[in-house]
């Protein structure tokens, strides 16, 4: 089976994530597929939109945790960071849609997305806390600076799931829609971008972009380096146990390895 399924035409190209029977759950051969479309799309002049979604009835459910338990990221490159590099240097329209669960990287990666359109039944989650992790690939600034500190602090520090309406509300989904109508609404804004000029579209990104960019790029490696202290640390071991073991975690007092 494919979990990643591509198709090309009217200059939009249509990424779909396919593992519904895990919600949509990313190993690292998926990040890799993913982040070798994107790169395409960067260069290839036929390619004005990306649109991405996914099959069944949630986006994703983040890292696919017994593959990210077998290969935890480390500072350097990674097929996680190749995804999210791919996603920020994109300076041509990404638009998703959203239904059920973005939980972990499935919602981190859509703080990169130009249009986000959510499902009623979306449920939004950072929840890098819950497993002794911290916010990964920018998001302890692109959060912030899109919510306000004191929403960004409830949800990277407490880690709790929030509805789409919440996600409006904050401006993390540019508008919530019944979910029968998520990938229609989303195709037809693909389809319209894809009717602008290009060269136009691509300067004005860069444009409303190039202020945070660089601010992301630094939090992106302050946090990569602290991410693959933590993933290491016993209490990271602690939480990815009890998450198999369907119990909840026994922390210790900080203990690092």
């Amino acid at each position: 089976m494919e979990y990643i399924l591509k198709n090309l035409e009217g200059g939009i190209l249509r990424i779909q994530l396919n593992r519904p029977e895990k919600r949509n759950a990313l190993t690292l051969d998926m990040y890799t597929a993913i982040a070798e479309l994107l790169e395409a799309a960067q260069v290839k002049p036929e390619i004005r939109v990306v649109l991405v979604h996914a099959s069944g009835e949630h986006f994703s459910a983040g890292n696919d945790l017994q593959d990210f338990l077998d290969h935890p990221p480390g500072s350097g490159e990674s097929p996680q960071r190749r995804m999210m590099n791919a996603l920020r240097l994109l300076d041509k329209p990404l638009v998703g849609a959203v239904r059920g669960a973005a939980i972990g990287s499935g919602a981190t990666m859509l703080t990169y997305f130009d249009f986000v359109y959510a499902g009623q039944s979306g449920k939004f989650q950072y929840p890098f806390i819950n497993l002794a992790l911290v916010p990964e690939f920018g998001t302890s600034f692109s959060l912030p600076d899109q919510v306000g500190y004191l929403r960004a602090a409830e949800i990277i520090l407490l880690g709790h799931p929030f509805d789409a309406s919440q996600a409006l509300s904050m401006g993390l989904a540019t508008k919530v829609l019944p979910d029968a109508e998520v990938l229609a609404t989303a195709d037809k804004i693909a389809q319209e971008l894809a009717q602008k000029p290009l060269a136009a579209l691509k300067a004005s990104k860069q444009l409303l972009r190039r202020q945070v960019r660089p601010r992301v790029d630094q939090a992106t490696q302050d946090e990569l380096m602290e991410f693959s202290e933590r993933v290491r640390s016993a209490d990271a071991r602690e939480a990815l146990t009890a998450f198999f073991e369907k119990r909840s975690p026994r922390f210790n007092s900080g203990e690092t390895v």
